[in-house]
């Protein structure tokens, strides 16, 4: 499925209104169902930021790394950039509504090479995500046994109760994009109204608030650096891990009706409700803080939980948690499905070891089967660091950072430099294509180096940050194999060849 290079211009109709057309006219012949609707695809990437995952499992992180006045000021900023970022993204994901992203994007962009790499670091980082967020979900709910049984949480506990959530995600996404679709619609009432509750209680239950000033201005460095640029710098890991995943309104493209309008809305959507929610969630967080030794040194291990029960006794506590950890499912349940889409795709073009098995999709749900057991079973191989290494959770969501954040802007820059040879879709910035597009790249530079960066002081084997040793294998692994696969690999120009039509039966069981 190999194709000779072209003008951007001349390869590319606008989209039609007809979506399974314009799929066709992308190169691919139609296999998964389209039954997902405009809020459904703004749904899954909502569900897949969760600030009620991202904000809550790192907010220990937070009070470490600069303290109360990074964590919230930091948030306001870093939202504004990704902002930028999933602005851009989603003018590109207009004119390329399909389930491969942000390598298919570049691949047309940019030429097979670029989207042979985009495509491992978007795979690295969303399969770094499922880890993160599914192992975070496994920490709150050891604090919730705690909290009601006394259970004392060890790190062979937890494993097993992330392993546990696994299996439950891979489950779940067997049934369809259907029950998908309406587990992320109940998903963003049940982040809105749990931010809502959590706030309210937070504010209005304890007798004692901290300050404004405390706040929005409280500085605190217990990572060893000595340097308060470089650690509010690695504080940002907390919004920018949270603001990530956005592109599953993309990977879930080719099931969602009138994708090359629904889809870039939902990117957008996603991006800046959950700004409005996580601030506010933050703030009502840090604002209930009884005292700050005892929360970073909690006994459930989470921080959060420790607020809760400070503040509301063990009861409302128990409470707050189970909202948390119900969310942070369906977050983790989101994550699986776009993480198989992006791994059938990539398969369905042959850049996948074993691709010919990825690539196949049951007949009665029309789900890739063996791509959601793939994604599951590579996101518990990441955690397995955590059952050895105190700081291994740091390591897993700088993962997921480094990894997708470059495959973010890999596809902007690319469209930036094709100039007027891209054709846009339906959803355009128009003339402030060109300046969002560049902030956005200048900002995914900036967090990919940063989050490379050791997080610790001083610098050992429990403390030094693994992530870059993982985006190194990746692309060593990705470098190896493209010598391999070279030949094979390729999205089709069009759909209609009687070896692409071979290839795509073949994939249907």
């Amino acid at each position: 499925m190999s194709r000779t290079a072209a003008p951007i211009g001349a390869t590319h109709k606008p989209p039609s209104q007809d979506e399974e057309a314009r799929l066709r006219e992308l190169g691919y012949q139609p296999v998964l169902a389209r039954r997902m609707d405009g809020f459904g695809n703004f749904a899954i990437s909502f569900s897949v930021i969760s600030v009620l995952s991202g904000c809550m499992t790192l907010y220990g992180f937070g009070l470490g790394t600069g303290g109360p006045s990074v964590m919230l000021w930091g948030w306001v900023g870093v939202g504004l950039f990704v902002l930028c970022v999933g602005l851009a993204l989603a003018e590109v994901t207009s004119a390329y509504p399909t389930s491969g992203a942000l390598y298919y994007m570049a691949d047309r962009l940019g030429g097979r090479r670029w989207g042979w790499y985009t495509g491992w670091l978007n795979l690295l980082g969303l399969l770094g995500a499922i880890a993160g967020i599914d192992y975070g979900a496994a920490l709150f709910t050891g604090a919730f046994l705690n909290l009601q049984w006394g259970f004392v949480p060890t790190p062979g506990s937890t494993f097993l109760i992330f392993l546990a959530i696994l299996l439950l995600h891979a489950a779940l996404n067997l049934f369809g994009v259907r029950l998908v679709s309406v587990l992320n619609s109940v998903s963003v009432w049940w982040h809105l109204i749990g931010v809502a509750v959590i706030v309210g209680a937070l504010a209005l239950v304890p007798d004692r608030h901290q300050s404004v000033e405390f706040v929005f201005t409280k500085f605190v460095n217990d990572t060893g650096w000595a340097n308060p640029f470089y650690v509010a710098a690695i504080g940002l890991l907390l919004a920018q891990y949270t603001f990530s995943g956005y592109d599953a309104s993309a990977h879930l493209s080719e099931e969602t009706s009138n994708a090359s309008v629904t889809a870039a809305k939902g990117i957008v959507r996603a991006i800046w409700v959950s700004w409005l929610a996580g601030f506010a969630l933050l703030a009502g967080l840090t604002f209930a803080i009884q005292d700050y030794a005892a929360t970073q040194n909690s006994a459930t291990g989470v921080p959060p939980a420790q607020i809760f029960l400070d503040a509301l006794g063990s009861g409302g506590a128990a409470a707050l948690l189970l909202v948390v950890i119900v969310a942070q499912l369906f977050c983790g349940n989101a994550e699986v499905a776009a993480a198989s889409r992006m791994v059938f795709a990539f398969s369905r073009d042959n850049a996948l070891p074993g691709s010919s098995l990825w690539r196949k999709v049951n007949a009665a749900t029309q789900t890739p089967v063996p791509a959601v057991w793939l994604a599951v079973v590579v996101a518990a191989l990441l955690a397995v660091p955590s059952l050895y290494s105190a700081t291994a959770y740091g390591a897993v969501t700088a993962i997921n950072v480094i990894g997708i954040t470059p495959a973010y802007a890999i596809p902007i820059y690319l469209r930036l430099r094709a100039g007027n040879r891209f054709v846009p879709g339906p959803w355009s910035l128009g003339r402030w294509s060109r300046p969002i597009g560049w902030i956005a790249v200048v900002w995914v530079a900036f967090v990919t180096v940063l989050f490379c960066l050791p997080q610790k002081s001083p610098v050992n084997v429990d403390t030094m940050n693994y992530a870059f040793i993982a985006l190194a294998v990746v692309l060593i692994l990705a470098s190896v194999w493209w010598y391999v696969a070279r030949r094979s690999y390729g999205t089709p120009t069009t759909y209609g060849s009687a070896r692409e039509e071979a290839e795509i039966s073949e994939g249907i069981v």
